[in-house]
């Protein structure tokens, strides 16, 4: 693990998004909350908070940080048959959150598929990505969404 005693704090915040493409019969059942699993949307957002907080304990070499901040949303796009996962992580501290935020959004996919897999063998997640950090000796990032590679 990267010794960061010397590095001063800072409040470091870090976003991240990704997709999972359900088709019109998985996704008219999330939407309907008609799955034997129970409300996807609800369960997901909970995986994802948990897993933004136990980062430190599934990714080796990463610090353990203390989250003042996690917020995992799940939206439905009935235009592309999709759940879009947008996750927001923010702390004190002397290292970034980006792997929070991503370990949240990825957590979260993984979840809509599991609970979606019984109705569906062809769902596909997609596109996890950083698309913000801020804080830190290296400056702010901020993704072009526009610019980004999607499949839609």
């Amino acid at each position: 693990m990267v010794d960061v005693v010397e590095k001063p704090e800072s409040v470091r915040t870090a976003t991240a998004s990704g997709r999972v493409l359900l088709g019109k019969h998985v996704y008219e059942l999330v939407k309907s909350n008609n799955l034997k699993k129970g409300d996807v949307l609800t369960v997901a957002q909970i995986a994802g908070i948990s897993a933004a907080k136990q980062t430190s304990q599934l990714i080796p070499l990463c610090h353990p940080l203390f989250l003042t901040k996690v917020d995992v949303n799940l939206t439905l796009v009935e235009s592309t048959y999709e759940v879009l996962i947008e996750s927001y992580a923010k702390c004190t501290g002397k290292t970034g959150v980006e792997m929070e935020a991503l370990s949240a959004v990825t957590v979260a996919a993984l979840t809509v598929y599991d609970m979606c897999k019984a109705a569906s063998r062809d769902l596909k997640i997609t596109d996890v990505q950083l698309t913000s950090k801020t804080g830190g000796t290296r400056g702010d990032f901020h993704r072009d969404i526009l610019s980004a590679n999607t499949d839609s």
